[in-house]
């Protein structure tokens, strides 16, 4: 054999107890598993031998929710998901990426995403298709393993632009035509972000139409669905009744119950699932453990004052009449980009700022920033928000640990980072996800027990990609394994030190392959594209 590891603590991935066992792997592949005490004869022998000294051995953990569609390529070495113990990233998230486009929608894209991404300005966009894209992360040979899902948003501005309007018959049919494409071309579902536009300009009968061509391809949604504040049981209904119509399996991202109104609510959601679920619906939800949320300061505003697209947001705040409509809807209102429910500036923390001549506001509120500049907290957002060109990140402090702890114990769970890896201060999710689980949930609070949060981690999400060979301990599986100390295994990353790498996760092998040995980062690039299975 190739490798041999040796006595290692299996934790299969299937949510079973853990058992003491060599393991074999040759070409890529586990080719043998001897349990402790079992049979006679010699041990396993290989090339190069591991000595687990009774690590833990695990099936490498699937990110559900990612933003690395550039990082990928940016950043071979990627040890923000690879130290974790990541090997697959399902990117193409929250109805916003890079394919499929024409020249007109990637700039558009690209400027609109700045802060999830960055500009791109330092990548060579030599893609327009789901499936070329796909292979020039073949081509160029990535840290970890990806899968995409064909995001609406992106689709709408293809074919119809960034008007808030019904699409007409020709235009459905021509997303329908780009998803189809985009699913025959190896993406695994498809994404919305019904809180961002140009994606949340679509109705239900538009999403129906289109989930029901991802189900054709036995794909799956995957919706940032309208609300996670005010009304956020009746946009998860909604998904729940348009997947149903659609006979389309249901993915729901980084499912929380956020805001002060929602605080101690998240048995209400798991009952709304628990009755999908047993009338027959194909429903999974994926986590952060964390409580705050992320994403870019623009994505606050009133869905009215972005229509047309980035620079007619820009104009619109640039016009002091219009800002002040868009000021009263987010104080006043409660805009839909904020969730229905009134902004509270001391919630929001700036992340990261494309423009680093912006970098003193970073890891401060608002709120902070508008006292010391002796101004009104929109006065504030409003100025950076033009200066960077819509390019801010934030982070919104508004989460509920009860929420957080009670949806994670869900048996349709799964882990998902939603890291953004931009800015001068991101969320720690990015670089802490899973060690996080490990460490905080599963060993100091007893939240999940080790075996059940694996599976969650691994085994389960597999499953909702169809992978036929990934996500468990099994002879014949991919060699995509992670070596961890369940003792010591803990996030480094805190919100002061959010880049820090995790502890207690030494071995990281991608296809038999060593991308982090001892604990560094080896120079090989194993992932390559994970396509939906024909």
């Amino acid at each position: 054999m190739d490798l041999v590891i040796r006595d290692a603590r299996v934790i299969d991935g299937t949510g079973g107890a853990s058992y003491r066992a060599d393991v074999g792997v040759h070409e890529g592949r586990i080719t043998e598993i001897r349990r402790e005490g079992e049979g006679e004869g010699p041990r396993l022998t290989g090339a190069r031998t591991v000595d687990a000294q009774g690590l833990a051995l695990a099936p490498g953990f699937i990110d559900m929710h990612a933003h690395s569609d550039l990082a990928l390529l940016r950043d071979p070495d990627h040890s923000a998901k690879a130290a974790q113990g990541v090997t697959l990233e399902v990117i193409g998230q929250d109805g916003l990426s890079y394919a499929p486009v024409d020249d007109r929608t990637l700039a558009q894209v690209r400027q609109a995403i700045t802060g999830w991404n960055g500009d791109g300005s330092d990548i060579d966009f030599d893609w327009r298709t789901v499936g070329e894209y796909l292979d020039r992360l073949d081509r160029q040979g990535t840290a970890v393993n990806a899968a995409y899902l064909i995001p609406q948003g992106t689709v709408r501005m293809y074919a119809v632009g960034w008007d808030d309007r019904p699409a007409t018959a020709a235009e459905v049919e021509r997303m329908k035509q780009l998803v189809a494409e985009g699913m025959e071309q190896g993406a695994v579902g498809m994404s919305s972000g019904l809180t961002y536009t140009p994606g949340m300009y679509a109705d239900d009968s538009e999403l129906t139409e289109l989930c029901k061509v991802v189900a054709q391809f036995n794909g799956y949604y995957c919706p940032h669905h309208r609300s996670y504040g005010a009304g956020a049981l009746q946009a998860y209904e909604e998904m729940v009744n348009l997947t149903r119509t659609a006979n389309c399996p249901l993915h729901l991202a980084h499912a929380t119950m956020n805001f002060g109104v929602n605080k101690g609510k998240a048995p209400d959601l798991l009952a709304l699932l628990d009755s999908a679920l047993a009338g027959g619906a194909d429903i999974t939800l994926d986590t952060y453990p964390y409580t705050p949320g992320c994403t870019t300061l623009v994505a606050m505003l009133p869905s009215w004052a972005s229509e047309g697209g980035p620079d007619a947001i820009l104009a619109r705040l640039q016009d002091d009449e219009t800002a002040e409509k868009i000021r009263h809807h987010m104080e006043v209102i409660g805009a839909d980009g904020c969730h229905g429910v009134p902004i509270e500036w001391d919630k929001i923390e700036i992340s990261g700022v494309s423009d680093p001549g912006l970098a003193s506001c970073v890891g401060k509120t608002i709120a902070e920033s508008a006292v010391q500049r002796g101004e009104a907290p929109w006065i504030t957002a409003r100025r950076l928000l033009v200066n960077d060109k819509l390019g801010s990140t934030i982070l919104q402090h508004v989460g509920h640990e009860e929420n957080v702890q009670a949806i994670m114990r869900h048996p349709v769970h799964t882990g998902g980072s939603d890291g953004i890896l931009q800015g001068f201060k991101p969320h720690p999710r990015a670089y802490g996800t899973f060690p996080q689980y490990l460490g905080r949930y599963v060993r100091e609070l007893g939240v999940l027990t080790l075996e059940d949060c694996v599976a969650h981690l691994t085994g389960r999400p597999a499953a909702r990609l169809r992978l036929p060979d990934r996500g468990l301990v099994r002879e014949g599986y991919r060699a995509d394994l992670v070596l961890f100390d369940p003792e010591t295994v803990a996030a480094g990353s805190t919100f002061d030190a959010p880049r820090t790498l995790p502890t207690g996760i030494p071995h990281v092998l991608i296809d038999g392959k060593f991308v982090m040995r001892d604990g560094r980062r080896t120079d090989i690039l194993a992932g390559r594209s994970v396509r939906r299975a024909p």
